[in-house]
C-alpha cells in the first residue's frame, strides 16, 4: 500500500524560452495523505501554481517540460502512466479549482450543463448528472439549485461562481481537490465563507486538499500542514504552528514579518490642504442607489482604505472619482479643481495624474500586445512625458521596480503568473 495518497518527489519544471531555460520549480518535494489539508505558500512566481499544474498535466509542452522527478498518486507514477489511464485520474480521482473561475468557466453554456458534462464525460447518465448536479449547486450554498442550474456565469457574482467550480471539481468525488489561489479574487466576508465551505466538504468527504496561495490568513485559517516555496524551491515545511511560530528560513520570516498587522500604525499626514476631497457622492442605477452621501478626505502622501463586501459601493467609488462611472450627485476636488466639472479633453489630461489598478489584471492586459507595447501606450497617447529613445530603458526599469526583470518586457501577459500580471 501507497505511503502518502499524492506525493511528489525531487521535481523540477523548466521553461524553454528565447532568451534561454528558465527553471521555474527545482527538486521540490512534498506529501498529501487521505483527509489532510496541505498549503504551498509563496509570492507570485514562486513556482507553487506550477508544481500544482504538474500533478493535473497542465504544463504547457512546450515550452514547459518537466525535467525530473515523480508524481506518485496512490504509489503510482502519473508521469509514467499511460494517458488514457492518467485522463481517467484527472478530473475525476484529482480534481482542481482555478483562481479566476470566470475564465474557466464557459459563458455560452449555463453553469447547470457544465456540470453534467464534467460527469457526462465519465460515464454518468445525462439524467443522473441533472439531479446530481442540482444536489452539488445545494451543497455549496447557491440559491434556489434547481433554477440556478439554468443561468450562465455572467449572471452569478465573483463567490458564487467560485462555489459553482467547487460544485464541478466534487462532482466526480474525487481523492484529492487542489484550490489554486481560490478566494484571492473575492472580499473578505465571502473568502471566510468559501474556506469555510472547503473545510466543511473536506471533512464530510475525507479527500486530501492542497491549498495554493500567497495568504498567510488562509493558511492560518485552513491548513494542517504548509510548504513554503521561494524562487521556485522549498524553504521550509512543517505544521502550520511549526512555520508559524518557529520560522527558521530567513524568507520564511520575512514572509511572516510582512503580514498585514505585524507594522506600527501611521500617525498620520501633516498637511493643510486634501489632495483628494470627495464631497457628498451620490450614484443611481435606476431606482438602486449604490452611493449616497459618500464623503473623505485624503491628504498628500496619506493612504486611504475604503473596506466593504461585494456590492457595498467601493468600487463604484473609485470608477467614479475617474469618470468611468458619471456621478449622480455631489462634487469631488483633486488639488481644488472639481473633477465632475470637467470638460472631456480636461478629463483627458487629469487622467495623467489620477490612475487606478483594476481587480482583475487579466481581463485589464491586451493579451495581442507584449508587455513593453502595454506599458509604453501611455507614451504613445501623452507623447510629451517620455522621448521615444528612452522608452525601452525606462520600461525595464518599471519592471525592476515591481519585483520583475528586464526581459520581461518580451514576453505577453498569458506567460506570467496571476500576482506577476498585476
Amino acid at each position: 500500500m501507497a505511503d502518502h495518497l499524492l506525493e511528489i518527489r525531487d521535481l523540477s519544471v523548466t521553461f524553454h524560452t528565447v532568451r534561454g531555460p528558465v527553471k521555474a520549480v527545482r527538486n521540490v518535494s512534498w506529501h498529501l495523505d487521505r483527509g489532510d489539508v496541505l498549503a504551498i505558500l509563496g509570492e507570485s512566481g514562486s513556482g507553487k501554481s506550477v508544481s500544482a499544474s504538474a500533478v493535473m498535466d497542465l504544463i504547457d509542452c512546450p515550452p514547459g517540460e518537466i525535467a525530473a522527478g515523480r508524481i506518485l498518486f496512490e504509489g503510482r507514477d502519473l508521469l509514467t502512466m499511460p494517458r488514457d489511464e492518467r485522463r481517467k485520474i484527472n478530473g475525476k480521482r484529482i480534481a482542481m479549482i482555478f483562481q479566476d473561475p470566470l475564465s474557466h468557466l464557459n459563458p455560452v453554456y449555463t453553469v447547470g450543463w457544465q456540470i453534467e458534462e464534467t460527469m457526462v464525460i465519465h460515464g454518468t447518465p445525462r439524467a443522473e448528472a441533472k439531479s446530481v448536479t442540482v444536489e452539488l449547486l445545494r451543497k455549496v450554498g447557491i440559491p434556489d439549485p434547481a433554477g440556478a442550474a439554468d443561468k450562465y456565469p455572467h449572471q452569478f457574482s465573483g463567490g458564487q461562481r467560485q462555489r459553482i467550480m467547487i460544485a464541478m471539481a466534487l462532482a466526480l468525488r474525487p481523492d484529492v481537490l487542489i484550490a489554486d489561489e481560490p478566494t484571492t479574487a473575492l472580499d473578505v466576508t465571502v473568502q471566510a465563507q468559501i474556506l469555510a465551505l472547503l473545510e466543511q466538504l473536506q471533512h464530510e468527504t475525507g479527500m486530501g486538499l492542497l491549498i495554493i496561495t500567497h495568504d498567510l490568513g488562509v493558511v492560518a485559517e485552513i491548513a494542517d500542514r504548509v510548504v513554503v516555496m521561494n524562487a521556485g524551491e522549498i524553504v521550509e515545511q512543517g505544521t502550520v504552528s511549526e512555520v508559524y511560530h518557529h520560522p527558521q528560513h530567513p524568507y520564511t520570516k520575512k514572509l511572516i514579518a510582512a503580514a498585514p498587522g505585524q507594522g506600527a500604525m501611521s500617525e498620520g499626514v501633516a498637511a493643510t490642504e486634501p489632495l483628494l476631497r470627495i464631497v457628498d457622492v451620490s450614484k443611481r442605477y435606476g431606482g438602486f442607489e449604490a452611493l449616497k452621501g459618500v464623503s473623505f478626505d485624503l491628504m498628500p502622501g496619506e493612504t486611504v482604505a475604503i473596506v466593504g463586501e461585494s456590492g457595498s459601493g467601493k468600487s463604484t467609488t473609485a470608477k467614479v472619482l475617474l469618470r468611468l462611472e458619471e456621478p449622480s450627485g455631489g462634487q469631488a476636488f483633486y488639488r481644488g479643481r472639481d473633477l465632475f466639472a470637467l470638460t472631456s479633453r480636461e478629463l483627458f489630461e487629469m487622467r495623467r495624474d489620477i490612475q487606478m489598478v483594476f481587480q482583475d489584471p487579466t481581463q485589464s492586459l491586451n493579451p495581442r500586445m507584449s508587455v513593453y507595447s502595454l506599458i509604453s501606450e501611455a507614451w504613445v497617447i501623452h507623447p510629451d512625458i517620455l522621448p521615444k529613445a528612452r522608452w525601452r530603458a525606462r520600461v525595464a526599469e518599471l519592471l525592476e521596480q515591481v519585483g520583475l526583470l528586464p526581459e520581461h518586457m518580451h514576453r505577453y501577459p498569458h506567460q506570467f503568473s496571476g500576482g506577476q500580471r498585476q
